[in-house]
């Protein structure tokens, strides 16, 4: 909650300055961090498990966390060095897979039936492949970020910089664990295995969810140093130590997947 209330006054301040693509990510934002928290409101109605591929947990999680990745990306992009016009079709094309990813896993959980590897009925495997089609293209557009971030020195305060480049290399690896669960999903799926497919893939789960918030922690962090009118020198230490935590954290949930798993 604390990164949250952290970077809530610079989103607000971005929002305010921003381009209709800027905009509408951070509305649709909001709204599907909405949808994930009325999910969660769903889920203490209803009952039901919390674990497993037909849970409330799904659409709340999701929504959540999707959510909050695109305003945080929406914002922290505004420091990257790349032409607006392909900024703005690379936040369209995010904002959009995000809507696609959310909707898909919650349809499915209202349906009770798994968003993720069910391949039992033309709609199921239509919503199943589609997830997996927008999981290609989050990966594309936002490694087009992370690569544009270190082509160019990112604008912003002194431990801006730093912050953004580790924000988006941890994110990549939250993606490319992700891609990771998918192709073994879907393997195991092809193979007549669907059961296995939702526990061969729990390794790497609390990595996936640990490394894909660095974009949004690290940079807010590097925001919050900023208004302390420590000398740059400082802050830079503070983002550095501030990486080297969250590089301690990720490695720790990929031992406690690997344990519990």
């Amino acid at each position: 909650m604390s990164a949250i209330s952290t970077v809530a006054p610079a989103a607000a301040g971005a929002a305010r300055a921003a381009r209709p693509a800027e905009r509408a990510a951070c509305a649709v934002g909001a709204a599907l961090v909405v949808s994930g928290l009325f999910h969660l409101g769903v889920f203490f109605v209803d009952g039901g498990p919390w674990d497993g591929p037909v849970s409330w947990r799904k659409p709340f999680t999701f929504g959540v966390s999707f959510g909050l990745t695109l305003i945080a990306v929406a914002w922290v992009t505004s420091y990257v060095r790349i032409p607006a016009r392909t900024r703005a079709v690379l936040l369209a094309l995010f904002t959009a897979d995000c809507v696609l990813e959310v909707a898909g896993i919650t349809v499915q959980a209202w349906r009770g039936v798994p968003s993720h590897f069910n391949m039992e009925t033309p709609a199921n495997t239509a919503v199943a492949m589609s997830l997996a089609a927008g999981g290609a293209l989050l990966v594309a557009v936002l490694g087009t970020f992370a690569v544009a971030a270190f082509r160019a020195e990112p604008a912003g305060p002194a431990g801006m910089p730093l912050a953004l480049r580790a924000g988006f290399a941890l994110l990549v690896v939250g993606l490319l664990s992700g891609a990771a669960m998918i192709a073994r999903g879907v393997a195991d799926t092809r193979t007549g295995h669907q059961q296995a497919a939702y526990h061969s893939t729990g390794m790497l789960k609390p990595l996936h969810g640990v490394t894909l918030h660095a974009v949004l922690v690290l940079p807010a962090l590097a925001w919050a140093v900023s208004r302390t009118g420590w000398p740059a020198a400082r802050q830079r230490r503070a983002v550095l130590i501030g990486l080297w935590l969250y590089a301690a954290a990720a490695a720790g949930a990929l031992g406690w997947g690997a344990l519990t798993a």
